[in-house]
């Protein structure tokens, strides 16, 4: 059987995250190919929709681990969740089976999509990724695959956000390449509305180096005034073994 289900892991967003990837894929499949990703470049690029791991191995899976403790099943993994075509389904049977809350994490690039929409409005929490301000910027640092421009994408967002009856974070990441643009993302983080803004930093090993507490510091003051804003160095990190993502996408089958 593939590795479908990791963790839980530790998380300074969710806690002790539970992992789902319904992708399980040998390399990265993902819509972009983001400068820092910790998975490395893309391998697999893809930006349609299709199944990888059916309803019927992922229900195996989560009947081995039925009673484990967590505070979420987070769909994430070794690439895009969206582009599992069989996501809403998949969160309701974890929701069924595990009886936890239930967390995406998304790069946003599919949301223009009415299906990719209507499948994360299952879940409990939405962590969507917004990382940039202009679209020229937004293809530095994500090198997208999807067709569509930065503006659809904002815009999906903000209508997920009316019609959301859950928890919607955005995803803020912050490297040198868009720390001078703190004020048009805060800006930003104010039009979509979030519950939650999430401003980071890759701390795990990748091609870019972090910026210092310091310098979120000064990125976080731009973002006053708005509420739930919570920055990676301020988290408390919960004493979970780390997930050692570049050995689990070693012992991966190839599909």
């Amino acid at each position: 059987m593939r590795s479908v289900i990791y963790g839980p892991v530790s998380s300074w967003r969710l806690g002790r995250s539970l992992g789902i990837d319904l992708l399980s894929t040998r390399g990265k499949t993902c819509s972009f190919d983001c400068v820092y990703c910790q998975l490395g470049r893309t391998t697999n690029q893809l930006a349609e929709r299709r199944e990888f791991i059916s309803i019927e191995e992922l229900e195996k899976a989560l009947d081995s681990i039925r009673g484990i403790g967590a505070d979420y099943a987070t769909f994430s993994g070794v690439g895009e969740p969206t582009l599992a075509s069989n996501l809403g389904q998949a969160i309701e049977l974890t929701r069924a089976t595990l009886h936890l809350p239930i967390a995406v994490l998304t790069n946003s690039s599919l949301m223009p999509r009415d299906d990719v929409r209507q499948a994360l409005a299952q879940a409990d929490l939405v962590v969507a990724k917004v990382d940039a301000p202009t679209e020229k910027l937004f293809h530095k640092i994500n090198r997208p695959y999807v067709e569509c421009a930065f503006d659809d994408i904002l815009q999906a967002i903000q209508v997920f956000r009316k019609n959301y009856s859950g928890k919607l974070a955005l995803q803020m990441m912050f490297i040198e390449a868009n720390m001078d643009y703190a004020a048009e993302m805060a800006k930003l983080a104010k039009e979509l509305s979030p519950d939650e803004i999430q401003i980071n930093t890759p701390l795990r090993p990748c091609s870019v180096q972090p910026l210092s507490p310091e310098e979120i510091a000064i990125i976080r003051r731009q973002f006053t005034g708005l509420s739930g804003v919570v920055t990676v160095y301020e988290a408390k990190r919960p004493d979970v073994a780390p997930l050692d993502l570049e050995a689990t996408l070693r012992r991966r089958p190839r599909l």
